[in-house]
């Protein structure tokens, strides 16, 4: 009796894009992390999503279990579509006692209100997809705490009103993200 293996459905997934990607790594030594880096910077709204995964697991024959182990353990991957641009406050203990949980509190009241104060995976992302707020613990950067990052901008010595501008010059608007 023959024996018939379903196809998975892949059509949500840029296949053209995900195979490019593999084929450059392929033969490497540690290439998962460089596959899941370039895939996720490749797809919309920079996150890697259950089907990207599952194609990645295919296409590598690493087991989806595993992918899903790396991209939860390192904070760079995302499993959630991000905004257009990313606001980091860092929360490390220098950052903390130097103001940067009222850095947090603006950006979350100002783009996303109650709802943002909810967020529980350390991130949120306002309902416009213009931004992503994220929190990390440590910039290393104690001396110039409290520190802010925009996009791949560094801000050090921010405060509430000094993180406001370069916010709204990437946003495009005076005020803040809309809400």
């Amino acid at each position: 009796m023959a024996s018939f293996r379903i196809a998975p459905d892949f059509s949500e997934v840029d296949v053209a894009t995900i195979d490019g990607i593999v084929e450059r790594y392929r033969g490497r030594q540690g290439a998962i992390l460089g596959i899941l880096e370039e895939t996720q910077k490749a797809a919309e709204h920079a996150y890697l999503s259950e089907p990207v995964l599952d194609y990645v697991a295919y296409k590598t024959g690493v087991p989806q279990s595993t992918l899903f182990s790396i991209v939860t353990f390192y904070a760079f991957f995302n499993l959630a579509p991000q905004g257009d641009h990313t606001v980091t406050v860092y929360r490390g203990t220098a950052c903390h006692t130097r103001g940067s949980k009222a850095l947090l509190d603006d950006c979350l009241t100002r783009m996303g209100g109650a709802a943002a104060r909810e967020a529980r995976d350390g991130a949120f992302t306002t309902p416009d997809a213009k931004f992503t707020i994220r929190t990390f613990a440590c910039f290393g950067q104690c001396a110039l705490a409290p520190v802010a990052m925009i996009d791949e901008t560094i801000h050090s010595n921010v405060t509430v009103s000094r993180l406001q501008k370069p916010v709204d010059a990437v946003g495009g608007q005076k005020g803040g993200a809309s809400r």
